[in-house]
């Protein structure tokens, strides 16, 4: 009985962890250390991006901002990171005008500013 129970309970936890990474149209959320695609980081940074608009945290202008700027590994505090940026020509505050997305490797959200720090 005790096998049966654990034999149960490894095949539950192989089917979870096949769902364990978010696709590309799943909210942006991942599990695990495997770097997420850069394809998958840059969706998820455009969708962010479009949030904190929405949100009112960025003005309209950010909108037609289709597509990163630059995408790259750096080293962060912890470990290596994804560091996206956005260049919007339109901004009103020219100190403004790039955005900085950063993620873990896997494709987490770890913060945004127009620093790059």
């Amino acid at each position: 009985m005790k096998s049966m129970l654990v034999a149960s309970a490894f095949a539950a936890s192989l089917f979870a962890a096949s769902g364990a990474h978010a696709g590309a149209d799943a909210s942006c959320h991942f599990h695990g250390s495997k770097p997420a695609p850069e394809a998958t980081v840059v969706q998820c940074a455009t969708q962010y991006k479009n949030k904190l608009v929405e949100g009112g945290k960025l003005e309209k202008s950010w909108q037609a901002v289709a597509k990163a700027d630059k995408v790259e590994q750096v080293d962060g505090k912890r470990s290596k990171e994804w560091k996206l940026s956005f260049k919007n020509p339109a901004a009103a505050d020219k100190t403004k005008d790039t955005l900085y997305l950063f993620y873990s490797l896997p494709g987490n959200f770890i913060a945004a500013n127009h620093t790059g720090q």
